[in-house]
C-alpha cells in the first residue's frame, strides 16, 4: 500500500551569512516534524532553500564588488553547511535562482496576465529595500516601516499589480472554512484585523529600478516581484510546470508551512490569493511561530545580543541545542533565550535526569548480570505502574504533535523519564543485590532497560543521535513508533555496552562567562569579515613574465559585426567579431558602460588564442580587451585605421 505523504516547507530564506539562533529555529521544528511524520509512517517531503534576487542582493553584490549570482554561491554554501551541522534532513534545497524555477516563474506570470489577474499602472507609495515591501501612508509606523521600523522612500514607477483586492471576501471565507488554516489563532486575528478588514490593495508584482531578477517576459524592462518569486519556489521545488511534474502531483498542497511569524501575512494573503487565481489548492496549513529573544529583547547584531548556533553545537553537541529550543519554547509564542537557562536545563533535563538514567541503569547490569539483560521474574504493582506509563507516552506524544507542541511532546516524554529515575528510587536495585534477592533484582533491572528503550525511541525524531547512542548501549536498535506502545521488546540475554556519559554535567557561571566571549568574539569576526567582502578588492602587481611568456598570446584586431545581450546573464554582451577572414563569438562584461547599438562597426583589441569557456550558457571564444578604472571603463581600439586580423605586437 503507497504510504500517505505529508509535505513540510520552511520559508525560502534570504541569503545571509550572519544566521542566528532564531533563524534556525523554524528550520529545526521542520526537521522534527519531518522524523516524526517519517516514524509514523509516512512519506514526509521537507523543502527549503533560498530567496535569491531582489534590490538589496544586487546592492550587497555591487558594494562587495562582486556579481549577484556570485555573491549569493558563497553565503548559499555556509546557509547549507549549517544545515549539515544541525543534520536537516530536508529533500530540496531550492534555489529562487534555479533555470528550472526562473522558467516556472515566468510561465506562472504570463498565465495570471492572460487572465486578466495582472495588469499595468503606475505604483505610488513608500518602499522599504530590507523588507521590499510597500507601505501605504497609514501602514507607515511613524513614517517608518511598521516590519523593520528602518526609513522607507517613496517611489514612483511603472508597475504590473496582481488584482489582489478582489480576493478579499474569498480568503475571509477560506478562512472560516478551514479554521486550522492559520495558526496559532493569534495569528488570524492579527491578519484580519490588520490587513483584510479594511479590504485589501492591488499587489504591485514588478519593478523596473533595478535589475537582478526574473524578467517578465513580454516585457524585459520589468522584472517580478520577490514574493511572486519567493513563494512559487513550492511549487518548483516538486517540478510544477516542469518536463516531470510527478512530484507536485504526489505531494502537494502542502500540509503545512512553517515560518515566523514576521512573514505569515505573505503566506496567509498573498500566497493564497495567487494559487486562488492560478485555480491551485492551497496548503492546508500556515503556522507562524514567534520569536527567539534575548533576555525578553529581540537578537540584533547593533545590540550585541545574537546567539549562533554553531559554538553551541561545537560545545555541547547538536542534540542538546536541538532539545532545548524545542523544549523550552512554545512553539507559536515567543520565548526567551538566556545562557543560564540553557546550561540549567542540559544539566537538569539532559545530564541529571537522562543521562544518568541511562548511565546508572547500565552499570548495575553490568554489575549484578555481567553486562546481560536478565529475565524478569517476580512482578509486584510499581512495575505495572511503570509499564502503563510507558505505553501510553506515544499516544500522548502524537497528539501534541499533532498540534504542533513540540515542547508538550517532549514534556510528555519526560514524565516517563523522572518516572523511570522514581522506579530506581522506589525498588532501590543495590539493596536487592545486597541482599541477593536476585528474582526482584532481574525485573528491575529488565524493566528500567525496557523503559529506557522506550524513551530512546520516543526522542528519536527530536535528538537522533542521542537516541542512537542510548541503542548502542543497550545492544540494540530501535524498532519503530509502534514498538513504543508494548512493554518487552528487549531479548532477555542482550548484552549491553556501556559507554560515555551522554551528556555532562556543568558548571553554570564558568560556562556563560565562556559563551559570553565565544558570542561576543563570533559577532566581531563576522562584523570584520562583512566589512571586508564590502571593500573592492586591492589591485596587486602582477608577477614579472618573460617575452617567451607574453609571446604565447595572439593579440588581433577584430571588427564588432553584431552584439546583443547576453540571454541569460544582465551584465555580459555576446559578439560576433570578424578576425581576418574567420568570424567568432566572444561574450564580455562591459554592458554597463555600451549598449549594442553603441559598439557595430568599431574594431577593438581582442586575445584570440584563449581556450573556449562557457559563460552562462554561451560559449566565448576570445577576449575583448578593457582598460578600467574605478567605474570607469573604455575599450582598446586603435588609432588608425586597420584591417581586421592584423597582429598586435
Amino acid at each position: 500500500m503507497e504510504k500517505k505523504t505529508f509535505y513540510i516547507t520552511t520559508p525560502i530564506y534570504y541569503p545571509n551569512n550572519n544566521l542566528h539562533l532564531g533563524h534556525t529555529y523554524t528550520t529545526i521544528a521542520a526537521d522534527c516534524l519531518k522524523r516524526f511524520k517519517k516514524l509514523l509512517g509516512y512519506d514526509a517531503y521537507l523543502v527549503t532553500g533560498t530567496d535569491e534576487h531582489g534590490q538589496k542582493l544586487q546592492n550587497a553584490a555591487n558594494d562587495a564588488g562582486m556579481e549577484p549570482l556570485e555573491y549569493i554561491d558563497g553565503i548559499v554554501d555556509s546557509a547549507k553547511q549549517l544545515w549539515n551541522m544541525l543534520q536537516i534532513d530536508y529533500d530540496v534545497f531550492q534555489r529562487s535562482t534555479d533555470p528550472v524555477h526562473e522558467k516556472m516563474v515566468q510561465e506562472i506570470f504570463k498565465t495570471l496576465y492572460d487572465k486578466g489577474e495582472i495588469y499595468k499602472d503606475t505604483y505610488k507609495g513608500h518602499y522599504c529595500t530590507p523588507c521590499e515591501s510597500f507601505w501605504t501612508d497609514s501602514q507607515l509606523n511613524e513614517g517608518n516601516c511598521p516590519d523593520c521600523g528602518r526609513e522607507v522612500e517613496y517611489r514612483e514607477e511603472e508597475s504590473y499589480f496582481f488584482r489582489l483586492s478582489a480576493y478579499r471576501d474569498k480568503l475571509l471565507a477560506y478562512y472560516d472554512e478551514n479554521p486550522d488554516f492559520i495558526k496559532p489563532n493569534s495569528r488570524k486575528n492579527e491578519m484580519v484585523n490588520n490587513f483584510l478588514k479594511d479590504g485589501l490593495d492591488d499587489l504591485s508584482v514588478s519593478r523596473t529600478n533595478f535589475d537582478w531578477g526574473i524578467k517578465v517576459p513580454f516585457d524585459e524592462k520589468h522584472v517580478i516581484y520577490v514574493w511572486i518569486d519567493a513563494l512559487t519556489c513550492y511549487l518548483s521545488a516538486l517540478g510544477y510546470l516542469s518536463e516531470d511534474d510527478s512530484r507536485y502531483q504526489k505531494y502537494w498542497p502542502a500540509n503545512v508551512h512553517l515560518m515566523a511569524k514576521e512573514i505569515v501575512r505573505f503566506h496567509v494573503v498573498i500566497w493564497p490569493a495567487l494559487l486562488m487565481a492560478l485555480d491551485l489548492p492551497l496548503p492546508k496549513q500556515v503556522f507562524a511561530h514567534g520569536w527567539i529573544l534575548f533576555d525578553q529583547d529581540k537578537m540584533s547584531k547593533s545590540k550585541g545580543n545574537v546567539v549562533y548556533a554553531e559554538p553551541l553545537i561545537e560545545r555541547y553537541g547538536v542534540d542538546a541545542l536541538k532539545y532545548f529550543v524545542l523544549r523550552e519554547f512554545t512553539f507559536g509564542m515567543d520565548g526567551n533565550f538566556t545562557k543560564e537557562k540553557f546550561i540549567q536545563r542540559l544539566n537538569s533535563d539532559l545530564a541529571n535526569d537522562l543521562g544518568n538514567l541511562v548511565s546508572r541503569t547500565i552499570t548495575m547490569v553490568e554489575k549484578y548480570f555481567g553486562g546481560i539483560i536478565p529475565e524478569p521474574q517476580l512482578m509486584e504493582p510499581v512495575d505495572e505502574e511503570l509499564k502503563g506509563i510507558a505505553v501510553g507516552v506515544a499516544q500522548k506524544v502524537e497528539d501534541c504533535m499533532e498540534e504542533l507542541d513540540y515542547s508538550g511532546a517532549l514534556e510528555e516524554i519526560w514524565t516517563l523519564v523522572r518516572r523511570t529515575n522514581k522506579y530506581i528510587d522506589e525498588t532501590a536495585p543495590w539493596k536487592l543485590g545486597k541482599e541477593e534477592n536476585t528474582q526482584r533484582l532481574t525485573t528491575v533491572l529488565y524493566n528500567l532497560s525496557e523503559s529506557i528503550r522506550v524513551i530512546a525511541q520516543l526522542i528519536e525524531p527530536f535528538m537522533g543521535e542521542t537516541s542512537r547512542r542510548i541503542g548502542e548501549q543497550l545492544g540494540i536498535q530501535n524498532a519503530g513508533w509502534e514498538s513504543t506502545k508494548v512493554f518487552g521488546q528487549i531479548p532477555a540475554g542482550t548484552k549491553v555496552v556501556r559507554g560515555d556519559n551522554l551528556f555532562q554535567r556543568l558548571d553554570v557561571e564558568k560556562e556563560v562567562e565562556i559563551l559570553d566571549k565565544v558570542m561576543k568574539d563570533l559577532i566581531q569576526q563576522r562584523e570584520r569579515e562583512k566589512e571586508a567582502a564590502g571593500k573592492a578588492p586591492e589591485k596587486e602587481g602582477k608577477p614579472e613574465v618573460t617575452i617567451d611568456d607574453f609571446s604565447k598570446l595572439q593579440f588581433q584586431v577584430a571588427e564588432i559585426l553584431e552584439c546583443s545581450p547576453h540571454p541569460k546573464a544582465d551584465k555580459l554582451l555576446v559578439f560576433q567579431v570578424k578576425i581576418g577572414e574567420e568570424i567568432r563569438q566572444i561574450v564580455s562584461g562591459i554592458k554597463k558602460w555600451y549598449g549594442p547599438e553603441d559598439l557595430i562597426g568599431k574594431k577593438v583589441i581582442a586575445i584570440t588564442n584563449l581556450k573556449p569557456v562557457v559563460l552562462r550558457g554561451v560559449e566565448s571564444n576570445g577576449m575583448i580587451l578593457a582598460a578600467e578604472s574605478g567605474e570607469d571603463l573604455t575599450l582598446l581600439t586603435v588609432l588608425e585605421d586597420i584591417e581586421s586580423g592584423a597582429d598586435i605586437s
